[in-house]
């Protein structure tokens, strides 16, 4: 198991209850490619945005945001421009600029060679519904640019940065930032549970104690699903992550879905491991050893792209395509959400057909209600 891939998992995972600790997990994702840092970068529904950056990047980042680089940034106006977000996770320099742009284009030889930057390997991730996010490495002109394994290697780091970010990007709230970590995770909109060494529950907030009942129980301070498939890849994550093995942790993180009774739409439940104990902040989690976190689905609305990706095996951008218009949207309708045109959503489309063995819209919507929405 390669060490600096697991170093760069366990300091996401440390950061999703303590979002001070981003800055040193992004700068551990950097050093899995030996570059020069990393970039957190989250846009929401409303508009609202934010950036974190590891500590190499600061001034640079400082210096793109307050000094218009957002809006001259060529790449970053090409992936949108051209979909490229639509295609893949991962997009680096070489899908949207040509050598000649890099060797004369402002933004690489004033704002890029001012840091001694050049390439960039950026990673969509969707850790809310509401919100897009991605993870951008820099790496330093005196490399070459990033390979195909590399940005498949990156593409990993960036599903654990989501799996982390469902819970610590809802305490980056203003007003959460505030008060100590116990009031934070009581106004969170997800069920948390800390759970121990031995997988008792050692911590529930408000919203946790509100999903039980229906699908999933709290039983001698023990979470338990009702189904049998459900309950024994709960169980298998819970004991995985409290384990904490590299090649546990590191592994591919996927959802488990909780079908209920009283509720269309399953609760999603995503198993964390932690490490607690040298956070101040959180001193009443000492004894915690993986957080669960259970994600109620909006009752309206199209489903979460990220549970689409996972469950549906297309990539972000796909499934973005295919929540809307599998919640019913036309494509014109789900091309303006997203600010592409029809003819490219239409195209998207038929990708999502092809990979999912569909051949009409009524088709897509039959089987994510089956396998997502109900």
């Amino acid at each position: 198991m390669d060490k600096l891939f697991v170093n760069a998992v366990e300091a996401i995972y440390d950061a999703a209850p303590d979002p001070s600790r981003w800055p040193h997990a992004l700068q551990a994702i950097a050093d899995c490619f030996g570059d020069v840092g990393t970039i957190l970068i989250w846009r929401r529904d409303d508009g609202s945005f934010g950036t974190i950056a590891s500590s190499m990047l600061e001034a640079a980042q400082k210096d793109y945001a307050e000094n218009g680089w957002n809006r001259r940034d060529l790449p970053a106006i090409r992936a949108v421009e051209r979909g490229l977000w639509l295609r893949t996770d991962a997009v680096t320099d070489r899908h949207a600029v040509s050598d000649e742009e890099m060797v004369t284009d402002p933004f690489y030889t004033e704002f890029m060679a001012r840091y001694g930057l050049r390439w960039r390997a950026a990673i969509g991730v969707a850790p809310d519904p509401h919100i897009a996010a991605a993870i951008s490495v820099q790496r330093s002109a005196s490399k070459s640019p990033f390979s195909d394994e590399e940005l498949e290697r990156a593409t990993r780091l960036g599903r654990h940065a989501e799996k982390s970010l469902r819970l610590s990007i809802r305490l980056f709230d203003a007003e959460l930032v505030k008060v100590g970590l116990g009031e934070a995770l009581a106004r969170v909109a997800i069920g948390v549970f800390a759970l121990d060494s031995l997988g008792r529950v050692v911590f529930s907030n408000p919203e946790g104690k509100r999903l039980l009942g229906d699908g999933m129980e709290l039983v001698n301070d023990r979470l338990l699903i009702g189904a049998a498939p459900e309950r024994s890849a709960l169980e298998a994550a819970i004991a995985q992550m409290i384990r904490a093995a590299p090649e546990d942790v590191a592994a591919d993180p996927k959802p488990i879905l909780i079908h209920r009774q009283k509720a269309e739409r399953p609760l999603a439940v995503y198993v964390l491991p932690i490490a607690l104990s040298s956070h101040p902040a959180a001193q009443f989690l000492t004894h915690a050893r993986a957080i669960v976190l259970a994600i109620d689905p909006e009752a309206s609305g199209p489903p979460d792209p990220a549970l689409v990706r996972d469950v549906l095996g297309l990539t972000l951008g796909e499934a973005r395509i295919a929540a809307l218009v599998g919640s019913g949207l036309a494509p014109r309708e789900a091309a303006e959400k997203l600010g592409i045109t029809e003819e490219t959503a239409r195209t998207v489309l038929k990708r999502v057909f092809s990979k999912t063995g569909v051949a009409r819209q009524s088709e897509l919507v039959a089987l994510l209600t089956k396998l997502v929405l109900r």
